[in-house]
């Protein structure tokens, strides 16, 4: 069995246990907080065995293979670096890293220790995306021109630091990184240019987003990003033929085909929870001894890092 420790107590954890629970060599042994209280009662909640008071503890236990790091999001490259020290391997949630330097250091890390480290990303592993990439890559909605997403959170405070930008909050961090890689993931290629545009309300992280990519042959990618907005969340790939249209595109077991002639044709998928599918390519990378992901490959989390941290710069001048 691969055992997962976990680093967090973060809402998106429970979510996560799930999926390694519902998984066919996965099993979650330990769960670290800052405070051993707060340990032991999502511990307990959760069905883990182990509770630490500490980070330090989790990745010094011997009943870890791989640690979770889903903390606030300036802490991601401190915890990653932490458990790689300690020679476990590492799934660090997206946004990887605050600056491409650090995320290029934690991949030197892996590197020199020969530990897998991945970024995060399940909206890539689940089976929909898969559909849609064979579907794109058969032709059926002839030459994809145009990638459209929007993503609207208008509940977002429950996020204590998502208005403090020195913590790593703000839109475009918090949730850029899903269409980002989606679209770097359906074209098999990374953006030739970028550039975007972030609102910041005064004193506050960015509360709105605006990127526009451009990849090969000519192909453009527009992303929108809002908490003051309540929208459907979905992405569009448009072709020639048709258009593909999917809804909560990070998490979804459905999307629609309309093709030009008028048909319509739906997609669909069978699953509980929508982080199984990453969590079982983990472990097949850790079985076949694997120190980076064939899918969220360490090109596609500097790049999209890269993009991410080139944006911000040039919205703060």
């Amino acid at each position: 069995m691969i055992r997962y420790g976990i680093l967090s107590t973060a809402q998106v954890v429970p979510r996560f246990v799930a999926g390694v629970k519902e998984s066919k060599d996965g099993v979650v042994t330990a769960i670290a907080s800052r405070g051993i209280e707060k340990a032991e009662k999502v511990a307990q909640e959760l069905d883990i065995p182990q509770a630490f008071g500490s980070y330090e503890e989790l990745c010094q236990s011997e009943d870890v293979d791989i640690v979770y790091v889903a903390v606030y999001n300036k802490g991601h490259y401190d915890a990653a670096k932490l458990a790689l020290m300690n020679n476990k391997h590492v799934l660090l949630e997206k946004p990887f890293t605050m600056t491409l330097a650090q995320a290029e250091e934690l991949f030197a890390i892996a590197k020199e220790r020969e530990l897998f480290l991945m970024e995060a990303q399940k909206a890539l592993f689940l089976p929909i995306t898969d559909q849609i990439q064979r579907i794109i890559q058969a032709g059926k909605i002839g030459i994809v021109h145009w990638l459209d997403s929007v993503t609207a959170y208008p509940n977002i405070d429950h996020i204590s630091w998502f208005r403090d930008l020195s913590a790593g909050g703000g839109v475009f961090r918090g949730a850029g990184t899903y269409p980002l890689e989606y679209m770097q993931h359906l074209l098999g290629a990374l953006p030739e240019e970028f550039k975007g545009t972030l609102t910041f309300p005064a004193g506050q992280s960015d509360a709105q987003a605006q990127a526009t990519l451009r990849f090969p042959n000519g192909v453009l990618g527009t992303i929108f990003l809002t908490v003051d907005l309540d929208l459907p969340k979905r992405i569009i790939i448009y072709g020639e033929k048709g258009k593909i249209v999917v809804p909560d595109f990070w998490k979804t077991d459905t999307a629609e085909i309309e093709y030009s002639d008028g048909r319509k044709e739906t997609l669909y998928s069978d699953q509980k929870s929508e982080f199984v599918f990453e969590v079982e390519h983990v472990n097949e990378c850790l079985k076949q001894g694997l120190l980076e992901s064939p899918i969220v490959t360490k090109e596609l989390t500097l790049k999209t890092v890269a993009i991410t941290e080139a944006i911000y710069k040039n919205n703060q001048k």
